[in-house]
């Protein structure tokens, strides 16, 4: 209660201000200003004190108003298809990591189908946040041809989408991954190697699918008709059924590691066993692979790496000094071989 007004409930304490932030620090309320916008011109003593004073204060200061000052409103954008898949997933998060470790905030508009209409939309209700720049992650050809029908003035890239011409991309070596698993498997002694891939549609389905037929090729090896999924550990488990059958097939390569785990699980009911009857290898290295049995031979991308690439890119495409033509970044993945990949057995 307050004292002297009986019945009257007490009022909250009034949050602190920069006046007060400048009271406490024993500077001008310029001087807070100038420590809040990180100007060059603060002693770097004076800025401690600030600072020190913010903390004991619990001050939050006003973005919206820093915005309007400034111009800037420290913020990135992301665009991303509603999904529970890893890769994309992942890729949200390792952006958002390294957002917020170079000091910015993220803010995320979620799409739940890949059309021009919804990555349009995302991308204008990001604007209206004033973002500074927007990362779009939505692994779909529509998606990609979508971004190109973005209206310029705002710095834009795609993370993880095939290449483009008029947006800069980030992204895996999906290629070059696939071509390496299958060399592995080639490298063991088998005659050729049996592919599942994601489905049509997906720039990193057609990369892979490209990766695991030019070591083929260049192996000199037999290109087995290639079996379609969805990503799903239940659809590598119906075409895996479809491959156990065939006794001659001693080597597997799926597009991604649910649809290996659901091609361990159809060889298993059959009797075949993995790796001494058929190899199986995926792609993705989710956090589960090295638990599965046997343990996953896989490709591991570095989504750290790709969060970190795009930061750098954004930076240079807001200062003005990336390169005026395409851009493809692309960060080569890892082969990580473990039990579930052996030598033919003769």
């Amino acid at each position: 209660m307050t004292a002297g007004v009986r019945g009257t409930p007490a009022r909250p304490p009034r949050p602190s201000g920069m006046m007060d932030v400048a009271r406490l620090a024993g500077v001008s309320h310029q001087t807070v200003s100038r420590v809040l916008n990180d100007h060059a011109n603060v002693r770097p003593q004076t800025r401690e004190r600030v600072l020190e004073a913010m903390r004991e204060l619990d001050y939050q200061p006003n973005s919206a108003a820093r915005t309007l000052v400034t111009r800037r409103s420290n913020t990135l954008g992301i665009v991303t298809v509603d999904s529970t898949l890893f890769g994309p997933a992942s890729m949200v998060y390792g952006f958002e990591q390294a957002a917020r470790a170079a000091g910015y905030f993220v803010s995320i508009a979620s799409i739940n189908s890949v059309t021009r209409k919804s990555v349009l939309d995302a991308v204008n209700r990001l604007r209206e946040q004033a973002v500074e720049g927007i990362v779009a992650i939505v692994p779909r050809d529509s998606g990609m041809a979508a971004l190109g029908a973005i209206a310029p003035g705002l710095p834009v890239i795609a993370l993880g989408v095939g290449a483009g011409k008029e947006i800069p991309t980030v992204g895996v070596d999906n290629a070059a991954g696939a071509a390496t698993v299958t060399q592995h498997l080639v490298d063991l002694g088998h005659a050729t190697v049996h592919h599942i891939a994601g489905p049509p549609g997906w720039p990193e389905a057609r990369e892979r699918r490209i990766g695991w037929r030019r070591a083929l090729q260049a192996a000199g090896a037999d290109i087995p008709e290639v079996l379609v999924g969805d990503w799903s550990a239940r659809s590598g488990y119906e075409l895996g059924q479809h491959l156990a059958k065939d006794r001659r097939i001693t080597a597997i390569f799926c597009a991604n590691d649910h649809m290996a785990l659901g091609v361990l699980r159809a060889l298993s009911e059959v009797g075949r066993r993995v790796p001494a009857d058929v190899s199986v290898v995926g792609f993705d290295d989710i956090p589960e692979a090295p638990f599965m049995i046997p343990p996953l031979t896989t490709v591991r991308q570095d989504f750290a790496a790709l969060g970190r690439r795009s930061m750098e890119l954004l930076s240079e495409l807001a200062a003005g000094t990336a390169p005026t033509t395409p851009i493809r970044i692309q960060i080569t993945p890892e082969l990580k071989a473990r039990e579930s990949s052996t030598r033919a057995s003769r």
